[in-house]
């Protein structure tokens, strides 16, 4: 069983192929980070462009390079349904749709989300065991989502602003930094001094598993107007703001797994690649008897892969989507309880 995997939910373009038995067989993401690091975040008409020109591109690559078409082994195309940026989406829904159409296979549409979930099963050589916990942190993101089974997925606990992605993004911006912020913030926060400040840790002690990170942001940008800003007071705002993001996502989990009396945690996204933070996560789960998992490195941001991979599954174990979800072409605010089968 062979699927072809489309991935334009925001502003990277990735195509894969992935094989049942074989493994993953061809894999590539082009970025835009480049382009759109000119105006300090994603802007989406430009996004939804560029993927217009990359994705037929990396498409052809893939079906050449595996000689897919003359032998005709692709059994379905994947694609990113949604959450994400509308004109990005569609992008790879017509592609998606129309390649399946012409070569007379099933199409598949893949929760974003669900595909950040099974990036955990790729290449690795330990994976956990049903049920486990997910905490999805990356640019558009921060959700921690309990996972049953393969299709089966119930929503704990959400940020109810930015995500984490979108705060670093901002408060780097703020300090003078470059988009993206996350791996800026993280390598001079290496270089700052603990105690030199003190910022809130959002709702840490409330009774749910709900993430805020505006007022986080807000009271770092106050600091940031406050002072002038030399190279070791950035250094010391990055720390204390890493670490206040970096607490309160350990609490929030930590409540999580208690609660769910689940020990595998599983931390997927395009932060999750931060070595900092990870390490960090690992360090405490670990040290009160939790396994943690991470995807390698490069399927923690968004990719093709994950969504051959998710696809695949849903192929292999015969798998649908929700009635509601399956009338649409693509859902930009998709949630993965409105995806997921009833639990």
């Amino acid at each position: 069983m062979m699927v072809l995997g489309i991935e334009t939910s925001c502003d990277d373009t990735g195509v894969a192929i992935y094989d049942d038995e074989l493994g993953l067989l061809f894999n590539k993401v082009e970025s835009q980070h480049e382009l759109h690091s000119r105006y300090g975040g994603v802007l989406p008409e430009l996004a939804s462009r560029a993927h217009s020109i990359k994705l037929p591109k990396l498409i052809k690559l893939a079906i050449s390079q595996k000689n897919l078409l003359t032998n005709n082994k692709v059994d379905a195309i994947a694609y990113t349904a949604g959450p994400g940026l509308v004109g990005s989406l569609l992008v790879g829904s017509i592609f998606g749709k129309s390649l399946a159409f012409s070569l007379k296979i099933p199409v598949i549409p893949v929760h974003h989300i669900e595909g950040h979930i099974f990036s955990i099963m790729l290449c690795q050589k330990e994976i956990p065991d049903f049920p486990f916990l997910v905490l999805l942190i990356s640019g558009g993101n921060t959700q921690i989502i309990s996972v049953q089974s393969v299709g089966k997925y119930r929503l704990l606990g959400r940020s109810r602003d930015d995500s984490v992605g979108e705060v670093f993004d901002k408060v780097a911006r703020h300090l003078g930094l470059k988009y993206p912020g996350g791996y800026l913030i993280s390598s001079i926060a290496n270089k700052g001094n603990p105690g030199k400040f003190r910022f809130p840790r959002p709702m840490i002690r409330s009774d749910d598993l709900d993430l805020s990170f505006s007022g986080l942001k807000t009271s770092v940008l106050n600091v940031i107007q406050e002072r002038k800003l030399d190279f070791q007071t950035i250094c010391d705002i990055a720390y204390e703001f890493e670490k206040s993001v970096v607490d309160t996502l350990i609490e929030k989990c930590r409540a999580a797994l208690n609660r769910e009396k689940v020990d595998n945690l599983v931390v997927v996204g395009g932060v999750g690649s931060n070595f900092s933070i990870r390490s960090k996560i690992k360090s405490f789960f670990e040290n009160i008897g939790k396994k943690v998992f991470f995807p390698k490195y490069e399927f923690c941001t968004d990719n093709g892969a994950m969504i051959a991979y998710a696809g695949t599954l849903r192929l292999k174990y015969q798998i649908s989507s929700s009635p509601t979800f399956l009338k649409k072409v693509i859902d930009p605010k998709l949630s993965i309880s409105k995806y997921s089968e009833e639990i």
